[in-house]
């Protein structure tokens, strides 16, 4: 079978691989779908911690199943996508039923091989039904499941005030499940393009460009001087996760989503007389990829609003390295298997 191998940073040759022969308790899907993501573009770049090459990307997939052992309920021939964070199953968090952060854990395209190929085998146990959705949607699940889940853990309540930074792919996800939590969303980013797509597409009432405006006096403007009680990061970007500190409400919660190699460094008088709480967000559960199928289902999310670029397999080399340049716009690619 076909796939393509990222063979250091910066360094991609398409290649040969025998087809996988099926194993107990495991499934394998022929690929149809792929999305880029963020960690795809970090890997390329030589940015992404938990990394080693060479790697075949690729975790945001649907397909169809084509052989499966001890996966009831499902079919051959079904579409189909999956969780791809596969867990130990005995470690404290497994046990805890916190999978996302198992402590041995196997993300797809990172940790182990990704689904740039023709075909790929996963654990039976990290099925998802179609419920209906075409290939698109369905690859499209799991980079809104993390946002999905970094809401879930702010706890976002009707009303107050949401400030999300950074409006890439993960951060707009975020934006859009906030928005259907009842919170009151406010979008950072330096990208005025990415805030036009916030306003036009998604209905963000409220949008900032730090570079333009004072963020701190549009702020508490828009929150009438409280200032948000949840700002969630989802830059990565180590200046951005500093600064965005200084933005929160007393009492407010502060979720980490992009992730960096560097440390982070805050007051803690300021931390503390806010009594704020700081938390990081790793992945989703399933209770999180069956929120999204849900919401999109309900239309509540339009998986059609992200597609931006598409591209045959085939031509995944020559295009990859323009995606990591914002001036092509990209929010997602998708890649048609052919």
């Amino acid at each position: 079978m076909k796939t393509l191998i990222c063979i250091k940073p910066g360094e991609f040759n398409y290649g040969e691989k025998e087809l996988p022969v099926l194993q107990k308790s495991h499934a394998i899907i022929k690929i149809k779908r792929i999305g880029i993501c963020g960690t795809d573009l970090h890997a390329f770049e030589g940015t992404q911690p938990f990394f080693e090459y060479p790697r075949i990307l690729g975790h945001e997939l649907a397909g169809e199943s084509i052989e499966f052992d001890d996966a009831p309920g499902f079919e051959k021939g079904e579409t189909v996508s999956f969780i791809p964070y596969f867990k130990c199953g005995t470690c404290i968090a497994c046990r805890n039923g916190l999978p996302n952060c198992c402590a041995a854990i196997k993300v797809c395209g990172v940790h182990v091989d990704g689904g740039f190929a023709e075909y790929l085998q996963v654990p039976s146990y990290a099925l998802l039904h179609g419920e209906g959705l075409g290939f698109d949607e369905l690859a499209l699940v799991e980079p809104l499941a993390i946002g999905a889940h970094s809401v879930r853990r702010a706890g976002v309540k009707k009303d107050e005030f949401v400030l999300v930074v950074g409006a890439g792919p993960i951060g707009l996800g975020i934006a859009e499940f906030a928005r259907i939590a009842g919170g009151n969303v406010i979008v950072m980013d330096v990208n005025d393009k990415r805030l036009n797509f916030c306003a036009s597409k998604l209905k963000i009432a409220h949008t900032i460009n730090p570079l333009q405006d004072d963020a701190l006096e549009k702020l508490k403007t828009i929150t009438n001087g409280d200032m948000p009680t949840v700002v969630i990061d989802a830059t990565g970007n180590q200046i951005a996760i500093i600064n965005a500190f200084q933005y929160m409400a007393h009492g407010a919660r502060y979720v980490l989503v992009g992730l960096q190699k560097g440390e982070i460094s805050f007051s803690h008088p300021e931390f503390h007389k806010r009594e704020a709480t700081l938390m990081s967000s790793r992945n989703a559960t399933r209770e999180d990829f069956e929120h999204v199928i849900a919401s999109m289902k309900k239309g509540l999310v339009q998986p059609e609003n992200y597609i931006t670029h598409r591209v045959k397999f085939s031509e995944v080399k020559d295009n990859f390295e323009s995606w990591l340049n914002p001036a092509t716009g990209v929010i997602k690619a998708m890649v048609e298997m052919e």
